[in-house]
């Protein structure tokens, strides 16, 4: 007997290490696959374009930032697969025309927005309003000082009117520089290209300007429009020239020779500025995992549907392997407890995604919120608030649990208590999505409109209302059901058919690359990078006190 057991445990062994080889091997194609995608987007416009750029004298949007921002520091790329696969009509739009990094200038944390000229001369897309309001909603939030390196044509002209207008559109750009001047926001804009019409308020609204002789230029209108609406014949350079504005308009307050120049000049300037006062987020000193973060690509599951411990994903992002949970025994879909990531105090909100069993000994399925984890972590976010502890949110959740029994156990109360939760709490919020995002689930657990400062995705991820197989089932019903009104015959054949073009079209929109692109998240990331996200991503938090206090309203608890 003793020999079968043994036997049996080292069969059990063997089938769980080729599971976890088989989930390595597809985690890590995932993540070169990722690289690819993030070496691809780094080209812009393309290197024929980038060769233009150079003959010009000029540096290329990643170059100006690589050169402002410290080496010796990590930074993290804002958004860099905006308009992935949009715009195809118009040539495309790689990463939204704008490159955008939170990094450190003589080891100030700041926020780098960079117009890419490669890519339609640097020109507005609608994503490219979006992407830059984001860099601005960081920078306010946090209370970061913003550099503007302004290279663009302006908004781009055949989709005006997706760009114009409307309150979130190009015109807010200019609204947010106000607001942030008058809250004390350092922005520095350096010109060092073309800087048109309405553009050309965004470097004259910031605190301090400078432009590149030469190769830059401000102006409402440019030589060829003066031309036109009023008869003078002048060239840019004697326009809106650095000579013009440095000397004669006194519009900007800088000129530098070049580009490497200029961007001295910022750092000089930013050496100058004065510390912030601090949130006072509990900081220690960093210790890296006891467990190997590698095994994060073997742990976590090919299948999105399969179990597994999230605890074991959580000892392999913070400190020392150490994570006290709160309410261990209760509610145990959703862990809830305090860590440290790179030293930062945190409280960690994730689901569980493995099968469980209460104390009642019924079984609840991981992944999905049940009354009892709902109660359990509106009260782990609340205590979160009273102790001033950041939150961070892991998902992969399919939802809240249906039924009668859930239903009448007030399933729909305790999920209101756990958005109110996440909606007025007053630390800052980061979220990982790492598997599911799925319905309401995305809401509870923090998802884009519950404002967490940031929000990334694993290239495991996937965003959506459900799953691609439920919504694909649930498509080829009703169209289906319009076939066979139109007095057409549907086949198994052809049923499976139209099953598989709807699940097709609907898995690409549940993509990380897809959420990404439209801004939903602000990066997709490889897992071994996220306490560096999580990390810089507190420490900007640590520049702006939590100025109100913490209330859920009616929904008190």
């Amino acid at each position: 007997m003793t020999h079968f057991c043994t036997l049996a445990n080292q069969f059990y062994t063997y089938l769980m290490d080729i599971n976890f080889n088989k989930n390595e091997d597809y985690n890590r194609l995932l993540t070169s696959d990722l690289r690819q995608r993030f070496a691809k987007v780094k080209l812009g416009g393309g290197q024929k374009r980038i060769d233009k750029h150079h003959e010009k004298g000029k540096m290329t949007a990643r170059e100006r930032i690589n050169y402002l921002i410290d080496s010796d520091k990590k930074s993290i790329e804002i958004a860099a697969f905006a308009g992935e696969d949009m715009y195809k009509e118009h040539g495309g739009c790689p990463s939204g025309g704008v490159v955008i990094k939170i990094g450190y200038i003589k080891g100030r944390q700041c926020i780098v927005v960079a117009n890419d000229a490669t890519v339609k001369a640097g020109a507005w897309f609608p994503i490219t309003g979006k992407k830059n309001l984001r860099a601005q909603e960081i920078s306010i939030e946090n209370k970061l000082p913003i550099i503007y390196l302004v290279d663009s044509a302006g908004v781009y002209l055949p989709m005006q009117d997706e760009i114009f207008p409307d309150k979130e559109h190009f015109g807010r750009i200019f609204r947010n520089n106000a607001v942030m001047s008058s809250m004390g926001i350092t922005q520095i804009s350096a010109v060092m290209g073309s800087c048109v019409a309405g553009g050309a308020y965004l470097p004259i609204m910031s605190d301090e300007a400078l432009i590149v002789d030469k190769t830059a230029s401000i102006f409402l209108a440019g030589s060829y429009l003066v031309k036109a609406a009023i008869g003078e014949s002048i060239d840019n350079e004697t326009l809106g020239g650095a000579t013009t504005h440095c000397e004669i308009s006194g519009v900007t307050d800088y000129k530098a020779k070049d580009d490497k120049d200029a961007l001295d000049k910022i750092k000089f300037i930013v050496d100058k500025i004065g510390d912030a006062d601090k949130a006072g987020f509990s900081k220690k000193e960093a210790f890296p995992p006891k467990e190997k973060e590698e095994e994060i690509f073997g742990i976590l599951p090919k299948e999105r549907n399969a179990q597994y411990d999230m605890l074991e994903i959580i000892k392999r992002l913070v400190d020392n392997s150490e994570f006290e949970q709160y309410k261990e025994g209760y509610g145990q879909t959703i862990l809830t407890g305090y860590a440290r990531i790179d030293g930062w105090a945190v409280g960690i909100v994730a689901n569980q995604r493995k099968l469980v069993k209460t104390k009642k000994g019924e079984m609840q399925f991981g992944g999905v919120i049940y009354n009892d984890s709902a109660d359990k972590a509106t009260r782990f976010i609340a205590n979160c608030n009273q102790k001033k502890i950041p939150l961070v949110f892991l998902q992969d959740v399919t939802g809240f649990m249906v039924g009668s029994k859930s239903e009448h156990s007030g399933i729909i109360k305790d999920g209101a208590k756990m958005v109110n939760a996440v909606s007025n709490s007053v630390v800052p919020k980061f979220t990982i999505v790492i598997g599911n995002s799925y319905g309401a689930g995305n809401y509870a657990m923090c998802g884009k409109a519950y404002d967490p400062r940031l929000i990334v995705a694993w290239p495991s991820a996937e965003l959506a209302v459900m799953s691609g197989n439920s919504a694909a089932k649930v498509l080829l019903q009703i169209e289906t059901a319009s076939l066979k009104k139109r007095g057409e015959e549907i086949t198994p054949e052809k049923e499976a058919e139209l099953f598989d073009k709807i699940k097709s079209r609907y898995d690409n929109q549940i993509s990380p690359y897809y959420a990404a692109a439209r801004i939903w998240t602000d990066a997709v990331i490889n897992p071994l990078d996220t306490r560096t996200w999580i990390s810089m991503g507190i420490e900007a938090a640590n520049n702006a006190p939590i100025e109100k206090p913490f209330n859920m309203g009616v929904l008190q608890v």
